[in-house]
């Protein structure tokens, strides 16, 4: 970089007195010294004048050729993004020049004295609201990109709420406690990010993807009430609520049931809610897994849109036979087009589903039946005609270990398919109203088509319900675990689950997953050697701070709300990571690269 024609000036002593957004009116005839970036400069011949931006805000800086010519021709000098300082005295804007649009807007500041602390090249993107620019240059810019008010307020806002989550959990008696980055691998779950021993040769640490057994540790070591805001580690596939690397609200209880659970999240949400400027009224809803299914056809329904309705049994002509038929309802879509109609139809012959898309029709053929449908749905006769309602069943042979429930998955992707596809009409999907739900009473274990054997659907250390103890070996598909998901508009906050605190009914657990004693020793000794040690009754939930920030911030992409995050192919463009390593490096760790894997 060549030598800079601007002579620049050193900080010193000189310290600000306001930041550029508190300054108002009150403030008149004060002297001040403001620092930050130059947002804007514009030269209006004898007076510049200058937008001059941190992180509370704008403050208008105006200074006169006529007062001081040295200072007018320093204020020439500055361009875009130029850190500078100045001093002043706060004066009041005419009438008509008063800036509604800025918390500063009936001030600014005419300076005595003007210091430029450094210059700046020409910025990538311009530093405004929202800017129409590649996403892989704002990540390779990062620095800059966070400049923009619109991303300073994302990430002001994340520490607001991670503050304000201290706070809740510190007033309800919880210690913040530290857990280890570098742990065993275990193969559950994802995959792990593994970390080489230079020591150890041939050893492997694992980055975790959750502190999980760490906190159940804890519980036994009797420090009854933990948390933490944690960085977990997961080697997955990105998507736009997903990274590999992400932040979670990490808690565990001693001596809890599910609803003393609930009891420390709905405030702590609610408050977090609060510092973002949302109302949110408590106790949250609950619903068990199998209403969640049977009603919206996911395990995070979205009740923003109406519930789907089994309707199997007010006209079984139209169902497949043994299998659900459903009434999907939207309201306020108008009449579909024939194209439209079409492509809902294909949308579920996709997913296995016989769509029945011409309600008008089902009305003429099954006027008795398709009237009582209309009343289950609760449809008002004034404005049903508005609506739109369409059935579904299954098109073939059932299909799972719990068939029901594959058929109202299907009708579930076809609702919330109609539900986006007329959002534009119906605005049903108002992503600053929030409906929180809790879903309740999972099935303990999930059936691998591959390797035809139960896996535990949430993780093997959750607890199974006490009336369900004698399925673990009878009827695996029906067993209920005591875990439970926190869910807002269709997305998953957070999970959890009371634990196994006793080593007779992990052993059983352990059993239906097909795990032999010696094998569950080897993977999970120190746990199980723990449960040995009066272990308390114990059970926690972790909450995805990323997520839960990305819908305050009202965005609809993580990665708007992180501070670093990685591309949608894992890349940190900024820094250029991953990256090789010098064959040295790999020397010292006993390793070698064979081949580029695919």
């Amino acid at each position: 970089m060549e030598p800079s024609a601007v002579a620049l000036d050193f900080l010193g002593e000189l310290r600000r007195t306001h930041s550029c957004g508190v300054l108002r009116a009150a403030d008149e005839g004060q002297t001040v010294v403001l620092m930050g970036w130059v947002h804007r400069r514009r030269d209006h011949g004898g007076v510049v004048f200058i937008d001059l931006r941190d992180r509370d805000g704008i403050t208008q800086v105006v200074v006169h050729e006529d007062a001081d010519p040295a200072v007018h021709g320093r204020a020439e000098q500055v361009r875009p993004e130029y850190v500078i300082a100045v001093e002043g005295k706060v004066a009041p804007r005419g009438p008509v020049a008063v800036n509604p649009n800025l918390a500063t807007g009936e001030i600014e500041v005419v300076a005595s004295k003007v210091w430029i602390l450094n210059e700046s090249r020409t910025p990538p993107f311009p530093m405004e609201e929202q800017v129409d620019v590649a996403e892989d240059v704002r990540l390779k810019y990062r620095y800059v990109d966070l400049r923009r008010p619109h991303m300073q307020r994302n990430i002001i806002l994340r520490s607001k709420i991670s503050f304000a989550v201290r706070e809740t959990l510190y007033a309800q008696g919880f210690l913040e406690i530290e857990t280890p980055f570098m742990t065993r691998s275990t193969p559950e779950g994802a995959r792990d990010y593994l970390v080489p021993s230079r020591v150890q040769p041939g050893s492997f640490y694992a980055l975790p993807q959750s502190p999980q057994i760490f906190k159940q540790l804890l519980m036994v070591s009797g420090f009854e009430k933990y948390f933490q805001i944690v960085r977990c580690f997961r080697d997955e596939d990105f998507r736009a609520d997903r990274q590999a690397e992400f932040t979670q609200i990490d808690l565990e209880m001693s001596f809890p049931q599910q609803e003393r659970v609930f009891e420390v999240i709905e405030p702590l949400v609610q408050r977090v809610c609060e510092v973002a400027g949302h109302h949110v009224e408590t106790p949250f809803p609950r619903m068990t897994y199998a209403q969640a299914m049977r009603s919206y056809g996911i395990d995070k329904p979205d009740r923003r849109i109406p519930p789907m309705h089994p309707v199997e049994d007010l006209a079984p002509e139209l169902a497949n036979a043994g299998m659900p038929l459903v009434a999907i309802h939207i309201p306020g879509t108008g009449a579909p087009s024939r194209k439209e109609r079409d492509e809902l139809k294909a949308f579920g012959q996709e997913r296995g589903l016989r769509v029945y898309d011409d309600f008008k029709r089902l009305e003429r053929d099954y006027p008795d039946a398709m009237a009582k449908v209309r009343e289950r749905c609760g449809i008002s006769s004034e404005t049903g005609s508005n609506d739109l309602l369409v059935l579904a069943t299954w098109a073939g042979e059932p299909k799972g270990h719990r068939p029901e429930e594959t058929v109202y998955q299907a009708c579930g992707q076809l609702r919330l398919n109609c539900a986006q596809k007329f959002n534009d009409r119906h605005k049903l999907l108002d992503p600053k109203n929030f409906q929180f739900l809790w879903v309740v009473d999972f099935p303990m274990f999930e059936w691998d088509e591959e390797e035809a054997r139960w896996n535990a659907a949430h993780h093997p250390f959750t607890s199974v319900h006490d009336e369900d103890l004698e399925k673990l070996t009878s009827d695996p598909a029906r067993c209920r675990a005591k875990s439970y998901d926190l869910v807002l508009n269709g997305m998953e906050l957070g999970s959890g689950s009371i634990r196994i605190h006793r080593r007779d009914v992990q052993a059983k657990v352990f059993a239906a997953l097909g795990m032999s004693d010696e094998e569950a020793r080897r993977r999970f000794f120190w746990l199980l050697e723990a449960l040995e040690y009066g272990a308390p009754p114990h059970g926690g939930i972790a909450l995805g701070l990323d997520r839960l920030v990305m819908i305050l911030a009202g965005e609809s992409n993580i990665r708007e709300v992180i501070p670093f995050p990685k591309t949608a192919r894992g890349t940190d463009l900024m820094c250029d990571a991953p990256s090789p390593v010098p064959e040295r490096n790999l020397r010292e760790l006993g390793l070698a690269i064979r081949g580029q894997g695919k």
